[in-house]
């Protein structure tokens, strides 16, 4: 987020530094808009996607995997978007933080959304935390995204497919 600048995205598209700032105003307005968009592009190839699959349990897989496969996908330079905003912005005070801060909090709503469906339809145990647990599926996917950017480490990526897989597991209400 910081990296963004009007100057450098006019250089980028070759066009002068004022036409951009005509579109966006500042550093500031174009963070947002920034944010925005990877806030887009997540939910048209994580969360659209997922929708086809019946809400709860089947929705929680697939979001899932989509997730798994977007971090693959390389869409960004960096990895995602939205996992990078989070961590470079969590300790700045500001119209940015709070913005990548409400899209997390989307992020994890959709998560716990589903993860209560899920325990509505009978497909998770009962007593499951749905804050709890659309914790640690974020946190695999945080934590894959950390290890493909900063060592070079694709592993990551599978490794949270499976334990995403077995966290639904430890909680299917059909377990002996």
């Amino acid at each position: 987020m910081e990296g963004l600048s009007v100057g450098a995205l006019a250089a980028d598209l070759q066009v002068h530094k004022s036409n951009v700032f005509a579109l966006f105003g500042s550093k500031e307005e174009l963070q947002l808009a920034t944010l925005a968009a990877a806030r887009d592009m997540l939910i048209e190839l994580v969360i659209v996607p997922a929708l086809a699959s019946q809400e709860g349990l089947s929705r929680l897989r697939a979001i899932g995997e989509a997730w798994c496969d977007y971090f693959v996908s390389d869409i960004f330079t960096g990895g995602c978007f939205l996992c990078a905003a989070s961590t470079e912005m969590d300790g700045r005070p500001g119209a940015v933080r709070d913005a990548v801060a409400a899209v997390m909090g989307e992020w994890l709503t959709v998560l716990s959304f589903n993860v209560k469906a899920a325990i509505a339809a009978g497909e998770l145990v009962a007593d499951v935390d749905a804050a709890a647990m659309a914790f640690r599926l974020n946190a695999l996917g945080m934590a894959a995204n950390w290890q493909r950017q900063l060592l070079d480490d694709t592993a990551g990526i599978e490794h949270a497919r499976i334990g995403w897989r077995a966290e639904l597991e430890r909680y299917e209400s059909d377990k002996p």
